[in-house]
């Protein structure tokens, strides 16, 4: 079974500077963002895409790095919380965890709106 460690708390109110560069902090997380801007994994993740659950030998196929390589990609983007694995005999299995991303994503859409009044108001027009 997988527990995803990746879900973030409900956000605290947020009313002080300090509470917003601690909140940012804690919700840009830096392994989620660098799992997703390397190519190589971004290939990867367009791989899963198009084909849904696959294991590591489908997503080669495609793919111009050895088999070792992708596997190193697809653990970075597991422990980023961007894919779920599942192991089944002798194979594993790997699966964009929407879920998973779209929280990340909201939460993080939800901070911006928060700290918008208290101190990134942007550019004054």
């Amino acid at each position: 079974m997988h527990v995803c460690a990746h879900i973030l708390p409900p956000m605290q109110a947020i009313t002080t500077r300090a509470q917003a560069a601690e909140a940012c902090i804690e919700i840009l997380d830096a392994d989620f963002f660098r799992a997703l801007c390397e190519p190589a994994r971004l290939a990867i993740f367009r791989q899963l895409v198009l084909l849904g659950r696959s294991d590591i030998a489908t997503i080669a196929e495609a793919m111009p790095q050895d088999r070792s390589v992708i596997a190193r990609h697809l653990q970075t983007l597991e422990r980023a919380g961007v894919l779920h694995a599942q192991t089944e005999g002798r194979h594993t299995f790997y699966e964009i965890d929407g879920p998973v991303i779209a929280s990340r994503m909201e939460k993080i859409v939800g901070l911006m709106r928060t700290l918008v009044p208290l101190c990134c108001a942007g550019p004054s027009h």
